[in-house]
């Protein structure tokens, strides 16, 4: 069973230009990440290899972020995505997500990798006022109303979600 780990409002960093890499097998468990992932996480290599990707995920991210995240790239398609992650210390680091399945000969999934990229204090400043807005539906009706409210939020800005994301 997986250690609680208790958030605290230490943010860290890393520069820009850093890339951070990882990359899963099907169901999203752990098969490679490069040293500022590794770094960034708080874990040892040993520590993370084999163990799903969510090792990392912070509470203050919204499940319907991760569905649809899940939903487009089990569907071959690649996404972006603003993600806050959570260091075994309790600490977190936000990052701009390129999520992509990876694909053998014949053209089957046969796994994901992510690149990712330190995001701008603007984007993480819009994109976390959504994301409370999304957990506070979320909160109150499940993954059907923070998804609902992600779909009236995309709406009223006249934007799909890539749209939006990209804007940021």
């Amino acid at each position: 069973m997986r250690k609680t780990i208790t958030p605290n409002q230490t943010e860290r960093q890393f520069k820009e230009g850093e890339i951070i890499v990882s990359k899963t097998d099907l169901k999203g468990k752990i098969l490679y990440g490069n040293r500022i992932f590794i770094e960034l996480s708080g874990y040892k290599e040993r520590e993370l290899l084999g163990k799903p990707h969510n090792i990392v995920r912070h509470p203050d991210m919204p499940k319907v972020i991760f569905k649809f995240l899940w939903d487009s790239i089990k569907n071959g398609r690649e996404i972006v995505a603003y993600v806050k992650n959570l260091s075994k210390d309790g600490s977190y680091y936000w990052v701009k997500a390129f999520v992509t399945p990876s694909f053998n000969g014949s053209g089957e999934i046969v796994g994901y990798h992510s690149i990712r990229i330190k995001p701008t204090e603007q984007a993480k400043l819009a994109i976390g006022e959504l994301y409370k807005e999304l957990l506070e539906a979320e909160r109150q009706g499940g993954i059907q109303k923070s998804q609902e409210k992600l779909e009236q939020i995309l709406t009223q800005k006249g934007a799909s979600y890539e749209e939006f994301i990209l804007s940021l």
